[in-house]
């Protein structure tokens, strides 16, 4: 089972280096590219691991369409997520 797992983890595409609570947003410094309408998946801690559409990502509270490696971008996330959270591009 954890071998499937693996396969559908996708490319590690950054780190979350911050999480607002109050606003549900998550930072994630990439380490790859990352565009609107991508699938990514988070994974940390003992029980976060979930998928979600990237919809809406911004910089500096600019809305953007596409960030590069090196960029620290700001996603609205569907659960909690805490700093050293792995996000995957599937």
């Amino acid at each position: 089972m954890a071998k499937e797992i693996s396969q559908k983890e996708g490319k590690l595409i950054g780190k979350v280096t911050h999480y607002f609570s109050n606003i549900e947003v998550a930072v994630i410094k990439l380490s790859g590219t990352l565009s609107l309408g991508d699938t990514i998946r988070i994974i940390g801690g003992e029980a976060t691991d979930f998928e979600q559409v990237v919809d809406s990502m911004e910089i500096e509270r600019q809305k953007i369409k596409k960030a590069k490696k090196g960029d620290e971008v700001g996603l609205k996330v569907k659960e909690k997520v805490r700093e050293g959270y792995k996000a995957y591009k599937l």
